[in-house]
Formats: structure tokens, sequence, C-alpha cells
């Protein structure tokens, strides 16, 4: 059996003789199995049959373990008599470090920019294709370049807003946006409302809503001029019917009248039978992380279930578990947004807005066929 056979120079901390049991026991060998990007800075690892020293994340074909020791850095590694790779750069900042580098850059072109800079423009300015350059920016920030910019220019435009000394045209105009007309167009989109009630903290926006009774307890359904905005469960009606009142402060609430009671009770049908669907228009307020993960809620069909950790890599944010958890918790959809369907890493439930119990008859009655 081979063994590694460090250089004279090199001293105990650094690494010792392996045999191949002692390198796969090691757990910095998962990591390099794994091509753990989280583990580079940690340690490199040498490969005596090529005399290379790698990232534990370099894309190379993993050596046989017989072959394989490790080190706490690439100095002690060169020191050792080993070469960096050409391939992972380990002396160097990674090729994930490189290109998060450049995002940042990017991002920071686009939130000096006056106006919504192209693709193409961008990519160039930092030195990628444009293809590679909208891959990498959306896997490291979970957006595109598009969505970046839209986004951060809503957040200007509401702290535009918020200064009492700025006129609401001066607030577009400072916000980015180069004409009032085509702000306007959009308005709903951006602010869910138009910039005179956002400013007014939706001051005279109409609300109209109706609580109504499911086998789960009672039911209050609301609705915007954009589609239903909340749909909370209960055991009291009064306080559904105070918590909107809190949600909507300097709003207009409006009761329902019989053609909205028939909106309610299709909202009633899909709580009993969830197969059914819902198509409704939905109202959907929150921050750009937010609607991204409620968006990756609505794609889990009824009758299955995902973990928080799903629901992260599924959005492009792996590292975001709790993040996502807190989104879960900030729906205001019951239901038509299902957060009902995340469970934990173990299929245990874990906590829900509206109840448990109810968490759990819902799921429970969304495993049952539709009866024919």
């Amino acid at each position: 059996m081979t063994e590694f056979s460090p250089t004279p120079s090199q001293t105990a901390s650094q690494t010792a003789s392996q045999t191949p049991g002692q390198t796969e026991a090691d757990p910095r060998w998962q990591s390099v199995l794994s091509r753990d990007k989280s583990a580079d800075g940690q340690f490199v690892y040498a490969v005596k049959s090529t005399g290379i020293y790698c990232r534990p994340s370099c894309p190379s074909r993993h050596a046989k373990p017989q072959n394989v020791g490790f080190f706490d850095t690439p100095a002690e590694a060169g020191a050792a008599g080993f070469r960096p790779c050409l391939r992972c750069h380990p002396n160097g900042q990674s090729p994930a470090g490189a290109n998060a580098a450049l995002v940042a850059e990017a991002c920071r072109l686009i939130e000096a920019s006056d106006k919504l800079p192209k693709l193409e423009e961008l990519a160039r300015k930092i030195g990628m294709s444009p293809f590679h350059f909208h891959r990498q920016f959306r896997k490291i920030t979970g957006l595109t370049p598009r969505q970046w910019a839209v986004t951060h220019r809503t957040r200007k435009l509401r702290a535009e807003l918020a200064d009492p000394t700025e006129s609401v045209t001066g607030a577009i105009y400072g916000a980015g946006y180069n004409a009032n007309s085509r702000f306007y167009e959009n308005s709903y989109e951006v602010l869910g409302m138009t910039p005179t009630t956002y400013r007014n903290g939706g001051k005279d926006a109409e609300i109209r809503f109706a609580v109504g009774a499911t086998s789960l307890g009672a039911i209050l359904v609301a609705q915007s001029d954009r589609g239903i905005c909340a749909i909370t469960l209960g055991d009291d009606p009064d306080r559904l019917v105070r918590d909107l009142q809190d949600r909507f402060p300097r709003a207009v609430l409006i009761g329902g009248d019989a053609d909205y009671e028939t909106l309610v009770a299709q909202v009633v049908g899909f709580v009993e039978a969830p197969g059914i669907g819902l198509t409704l228009p939905l109202d959907i307020r929150g921050t750009a992380f937010q609607e991204r993960v409620w968006q990756a809620l609505r794609q889990i069909p009824p009758g299955q279930t995902a973990t928080y950790t799903d629901i992260a890599r599924l959005i492009g944010e792996p590292k975001a578990v709790r993040a996502v958890a807190q989104a879960c918790g900030a729906n205001k959809l019951a239901v038509a947004i299902p957060c009902h369907r995340v469970v934990r890493h173990d299929g245990t439930l874990a906590g829900y807005r509206w109840g448990v119990e109810r968490k759990r008859a819902l799921l429970e009655r969304e495993a049952r066929p539709l009866p024919r």
C-alpha cells in the first residue's frame, strides 16, 4: 500500500503521511469529493502523482486517496515542493469569489445609473459575455440584472416618497424614472397603489372584505382593486377583522356585497377541497425576496410537501434557509400561497401562522384523491 510521502521540509503540523484509509477518514477528504466551495481558504490538498496542490472545490478529476495529503495553507504546500493548480488558482481569489466581486461591481453600476442599463453594456463593463454574466448574476443574487435594477429603483422611490419636502413628481424623477407617464402606467405593479396614496399611507384605498366559515374555523377574505390581498384563518371572526384594520390602517374597508360573497365562497371551497385550484387574481405585496419565496411555494403541487432547504435551493439561495422560513411566516394569503406545504427536514410540521393543527388538516385533505 503506497503512502503519501511529503518532502523533508514539510512539518508534522502541515500534514502527515496517510494511508488511503486515513485520507478517507479525514473530514477534509469529503470536502474535496463534494468540491465544497465553503471549504476554500481553510486548507489545500496536494497530489503526489502530479506534484500539484488545489482548492477543495477544484473541478479537476479526483486523485486516488493514497496520493492525497492536506496542508493548512498554500504556502506550506509550496514549501513542500508542490505547484499551484492552474485550473483552480489556489493562491489567488477563487473563481466563485472573482465572479461574486464582478457581480457586486455590476450591482454598484446598476445603482449608480440614472436609467436601466442594458445587459450587454453591463457585461462589457465587467468583462464577461452577456450570457455568462446573466447566469452568474442570477446565481449569486437570485435576481436577473433587470429585476435587481427594478427592485433598487422601487426602494429608492419609496425612500423619496417618504420625504415630505419632495414633490411626488420630484420623487418619481429622483428615483430614475424619466417620464411621469411611463411610471404611472406601472405604478400599481411598483407600489400597489398610486404614489400619492402610498405617500398618504394607503389613505382612501378601498379594500373589500367578508368573513366566512370553514371546517377549519373562520376565514376572512379581503380584496383590493388588484386582487385578493388577504386570506386569514382563525377562531375569532372579530379578531380577523381587527388584524385587517391593523394591516391597512388608513384604507377604506368596505363590507362585501352579494357578488363579493360569491368570491368568498370560491375561497372557502378551495380550503375544503384544495385540489380544485384557485384561479382568482392575487395582490401579492412583499419584498423581492419574499415574493420569490412565495412564487416558489405556489409551485408545490397539492398533496406534496417541500422543506425550507428545498425552497432555498429552488430560488437559488441555498444558505438562506432561515430567511425562507421568515418569508413563509410573513405570508398573508393562507392556502393561496401554500406555506402549509413546507415542512422540516425530517418531515415533521414546523410552525404555521394560523396554527399547526390547521396545517396538519390542510395537508391531510390535500393528500386525499378528488371525488369522481
